[in-house]
């Protein structure tokens, strides 16, 4: 039996989908209502439990008969008003889950983590799995909490807890675009204008799955691997997505002074609005950085995994979120 914790999410809903395709037993943690992405003739093929990774006991309940962890469960947000949220969930979620882990006797977990765990703030360097999150290298509050939460999976390997950590670029896929990564695409539809010089990697939500589920069944563990189909300019990124909306790309080149001033108009126009904002002092300054991630260790490992190229990806992802929310306004979907 299987598990896979954040059922719900992007990555969650996507593994679900796979692993409902290859027959394997499934079950899975959710917290308000089971995944949307998901057919309902998929749905009926998993064992859907409520609750989340913060319940100890329900940890240990439903892990008598599981046999591989997939432990997607994670808040990603950038907001300032969510960071005690990002490590009460991130960090001691984590630990519940490694600590009920080992305590069932837990054949392999694979842990989702992110390259912001890496620290992605580095002046001419190209990030690769040798590195951590530090002060220095990151003014991310999520990266940090994506640190912490792995230092408890190295410590579940050190107690006999076989496991790997898979850290993926920002991930491109139809989730739900009023939350997480997928939030580019509502960014990129409602036209927002700015755009910096900022690179970063980027990888298709269906590769990470796949990634995974090689690196659970081989015999690999003790180990991170940077998931990454390649390294773009964050204005190529939204204007490939904005062109495929049929939107206006963006077209205001924001420097680090310009920056400062949109984001804190962003939080004001989201205090106003009740949401969170499209840009944050923490995301003004990553999108500013010119990152690269290195990609090989995987690759080395799986010679014949073909990622899906990055303007594929956008292609396919914005189809499938028009096809589900019909534009009828940019507050259709």
């Amino acid at each position: 039996m299987i598990l896979v914790t954040g059922g719900t999410g992007l990555v969650g809903s996507y593994l679900l989908k796979e692993l409902v395709r290859l027959n394997k037993p499934v079950k899975a943690l959710y917290r308000s209502a089971p995944a949307t992405l998901l057919s309902a003739e998929e749905n009926a093929k998993v064992q859907w439990i409520q609750g989340n990774v913060l319940d100890v006991v329900l940890l240990s309940d439903i892990l008598n008969d599981v046999t591989q962890i997939y432990h997607c469960a994670a808040v990603v947000s950038f907001s300032p008003s969510r960071r005690k949220e990002l490590f009460k969930i991130n960090v001691e979620g984590t630990a519940n889950v490694v600590n009920a882990a080992v305590q069932a006797g837990v054949q392999k977990m694979v842990h989702v983590s992110s390259v912001a765990a890496m620290g992605r703030i580095r002046n001419n360097q190209v990030i690769n799995e040798s590195m951590y999150w530090t002060p220095e290298t990151s003014n991310s509050s999520y990266g940090h909490s994506k640190y912490l939460a792995e230092l408890e999976v190295w410590r579940g390997i050190a107690e006999g807890l076989p496991s790997v950590i898979v850290n993926p670029t920002i991930i491109l896929g139809a989730g739900n675009w009023q939350q997480g990564s997928s939030k580019i695409f509502k960014t990129a539809y409602e036209e927002f204008p700015w755009y910096s010089q900022g690179t970063s990697g980027f990888v298709d939500v269906r590769d990470v799955v796949k990634a995974m589920i090689l690196l659970m069944e081989h015999d690999v563990q003790a180990e991170r691997f940077i998931l990454s189909a390649g390294n773009h300019a964050y204005r190529e990124v939204f204007t490939s997505i904005a062109n495929e909306f049929g939107k206006k790309p963006p077209h205001k080149k924001v420097t680090p002074f310009l920056a400062s001033l949109v984001w804190r108009l962003e939080w004001i126009k989201s205090r106003l609005a009740g949401q969170e904002p499209m840009l944050t002092r923490e995301t003004a300054r990553t999108a500013q950085a010119k990152v690269e991630f290195d990609n090989g260790k995987f690759l080395r490992l799986f010679p014949q995994f073909n990622y899906i190229p990055v303007r594929q990806s956008i292609a396919d992802t914005c189809k499938q979120l028009l096809k589900r929310f019909p534009p009828v306004g940019s507050q259709a979907i």
